[in-house]
This record gives C-alpha cells, sequence and structure tokens, in this order.
C-alpha cells in the first residue's frame, strides 16, 4: 500500500500518527502472546500471520512518522495488552479473545474515519475480527453451523418482509386499539371513533412504510459502499486479499496448503472473488441485499391490517357490544400475533401469546382512562 507524503503534516496529524503506530505495538505483541498461549499449532500460526499483518501496518505509519520529520518512537505494548497476554498464557486464549476482537473492531471504525488509513487498513482490521470469530466459535472451527452463530457482522435478513409482516400487525393493532378505546373512554359519538380509528391506522402505516424504506435503503447503500470498497481493494492489491481469504479458510479448519490453494483459485476469477469476499469478509450475500419498496408495502399493508382489526365492530354501530367486540376480536389478535413472533424469539407460542394479549390490555387500559378523564372533564 502506498502511503502520502505528510512532509507538511500538522501536530495533530503527527500526534496520531503516534497513536496508530503504538496501536500495531499492540497488535503485534497482542498477536503474538495469544500465539505463545494458543495450543493448537495451527491457530498458533494464524495469530503470527495476523501479526505480520499488524507489522506491515506498523512499518506504513513508521514512514508516515518519517516523512513528516519525526523518527518512530521505541515502543513497548501497553498494560492493557501486557495483561490480557499475563490471562491469555494462564487462562487461555478464549478468556481474552472477546477484549482482542473488540479491539479489532475498534480498529476499523478508527482507520475508516481516517482518510490516509483508507479502506485498506480498514478492512484488515474488520478481516481480523472475523478470523477471530470463526476460529472460536461455538462447535469448534469445523462447525459452519457454530461460525454462522458466532458472525457478528452486519447480514440482511433474508426474511426481513416476513418479520416486517409480523411486527407491523403487531404496531398496527396495539397502537390503534389503543387509541379506538381512548377515543371510545371519552364517550365520543361512533363516527368520530371510526373517524380517529382510520386516521391513525392510515397515519401509523404510512409511517410504518416509509420508515421500513428508509431503513432498508440506507443498509443496502451501506452494503453496496462495502461491496465497492471491497472490488477497488480487489483491483489495488489482489495478493492481500488472497492473502486475507487464506486467514479465514485457516481459520474454518482447512489446513494451510488448503487454504492457499482454495484462496488462489478463487482470486483467479475475479467475479467468483467478489462474492466470496464480500460474503466472508464481510458477511453479505451481494445477491440478496433485500427490496426496500418490499419491505415498505408489507410493512403498510401489515399495520393496516393490524389497525383495522379493533375498528371493524365500529363500522356496524357504535353501542357497547361494539366495545366489547372490539376488545374481545382484538385480544385474539393480538395472541395470534404473539404467537407469531415467538417464530423470531423461540419462545413458547402460549407464553408469547399472552405476553402481547398483557400488552395490549395495559397500552388499551392506559389510554382508556385517560379517555375517560378528558371526556369527564370536558362535559
Amino acid at each position: 500500500m502506498e502511503t502520502k507524503t505528510t512532509a507538511t503534516a500538522s501536530p495533530a496529524d503527527i500526534k496520531r500518527f503516534r497513536e496508530n503506530y503504538q496501536g500495531e505495538i499492540d497488535g503485534i505483541a497482542i498477536y503474538r502472546r495469544l500465539a505463545a498461549a494458543e495450543n493448537d499449532p495451527q491457530r498458533s500460526r494464524i495469530f503470527l500471520d495476523l501479526a505480520e499483518t499488524e507489522q506491515r501496518h506498523l512499518k506504513i505509519w513508521a514512514d508516515k512518522l518519517r516523512a513528516a520529520g519525526v523518527e518512530p518512537p521505541q515502543s513497548r505494548p501497553s498494560f492493557r495488552v501486557r495483561m490480557l497476554g499475563f490471562l491469555a498464557g494462564r487462562f487461555g486464549v478464549r478468556a481474552v479473545l472477546p477484549v482482542v476482537s473488540a479491539m479489532e473492531s475498534r480498529g476499523f471504525d478508527d482507520y475508516m474515519a481516517q482518510q490516509d488509513a483508507g479502506p485498506a487498513m480498514a478492512r484488515n482490521e474488520r478481516a481480523h475480527a472475523r478470523t477471530l470469530a470463526t476460529m472460536y466459535s461455538p462447535g469448534g472451527s469445523g462447525d459452519i453451523a457454530g461460525i454462522a452463530r458466532g458472525e457478528s457482522w452486519h447480514r440482511v435478513d433474508t426474511g426481513g418482509q416476513l418479520r416486517a409482516s409480523i411486527f407491523g400487525i403487531s404496531d398496527g393493532l396495539i397502537s390503534n386499539l389503543s387509541l379506538v378505546i381512548g377515543v371510545a373512554g371519552a364517550h365520543a359519538s361512533g363516527r368520530f371513533i371510526v373517524l380517529a380509528g382510520v386516521a391513525g391506522l392510515l397515519a401509523g402505516a404510512f409511517s410504518m412504510g416509509a420508515g421500513e424504506w428508509i431503513s432498508v435503503t440506507s443498509q443496502r447503500e451501506l452494503f453496496e459502499r462495502q461491496i465497492a470498497l471491497e472490488r477497488e481493494e480487489l483491483e489495488a492489491d489482489p495478493e492481500e486479499e488472497r492473502r486475507e481469504l487464506a486467514l479465514i479458510y485457516r481459520a474454518k479448519g482447512l489446513t494451510e496448503g488448503e487454504a492457499h490453494d482454495l484462496s488462489y483459485k478463487i482470486i483467479a476469477d475475479r467475479s467468483v472473488a467478489l462474492e466470496t469476499l464480500a460474503r466472508e469478509e464481510l458477511g453479505l450475500n451481494p445477491a440478496g441485499l433485500g427490496s426496500p419498496w418490499g419491505v415498505a408495502v408489507a410493512s403498510f399493508l401489515a399495520f393496516a391490517g393490524g389497525a383495522i382489526i379493533p375498528l371493524l365492530p365500529w363500522f356496524f354501530g357504535s353501542s357497547a357490544p361494539s366495545f366489547i367486540a372490539s376488545i374481545l376480536l382484538s385480544t385474539m389478535a393480538a395472541f395470534l400475533v404473539g404467537a407469531g413472533v415467538s417464530l423470531f424469539t423461540g419462545r413458547n407460542p402460549l407464553f408469547a401469546g399472552l405476553r402481547q394479549v398483557g400488552i395490549a390490555a395495559v397500552a388499551a387500559g392506559v389510554t382508556f382512562a385517560i379517555g375517560s378523564a378528558i371526556g369527564t372533564g370536558a362535559s
């Protein structure tokens, strides 16, 4: 990687270069200490390879300091790193791995915010955290399901529309039930209850749809940017990308030779390489980034579907039976929605359904009390 000339570096730049230099000193030290503490030779070798990457980063910051007229300091690892190394040697590498992974994640954020670091160095830090998560994922290094469970990078929810639908129905049901019951508590006439309910339905559905569209669009743009950066790095330094990919495959349980052979084959085909790097380093599926309009429409319709339920009886009258029918219909719907939510949470459907009914009852009870108080005061 080329470095910029920094002869006109400001005192703030020089301070930042020194901090980055010290960060790489810490990175080299922690990986070498983890390698010494690791009993598995293959994993130990991976730690040493990670240390070599940090060594290349160290040279970059040393060159920048010299270009700015400052000799790189003879630094030693920080107390924190020395303590982590001690704990790893005493209690095992797994004991300190979350802290080391968090350090790499912060390094990614720091380098992405620095123009002279660029995405290449940031990507290395991100790939290191990915490698650590893969090496010690639940079930062992060869457990692909465990690797997926241990993955912490952003991933598009392939069931996004179903999820948005279920939670949209829940939001629409509870919010409009509260609104309708609150207006009814104020002793309003049936037509005002219907008017308020329809207004709440439309306002909430448009808000929900727009919010989901913005959320998914922003997420998609972020992922597309990450993939674009990965494409640039692949074109600029394919060998560095190959090394990072080989590290990940070794962390998954392949031998060093197998990982190198596979990484060479993948990098040879640029289109396959980009897709593989996006999956392995970013945790993204380039072909499945999600549809903002699909999720937005699903959210709009789901919210409207949930919001119409407590309103239905009021279209046929404004008497006490309509009030009771609205509550009973909403209670049944809330239970079914709660049971549907359990598909995502893994909780017992009966428990999830009753919990949803309880939440709806509390919300409706509060708004009914407020509506009654306002209605009594107004009269």
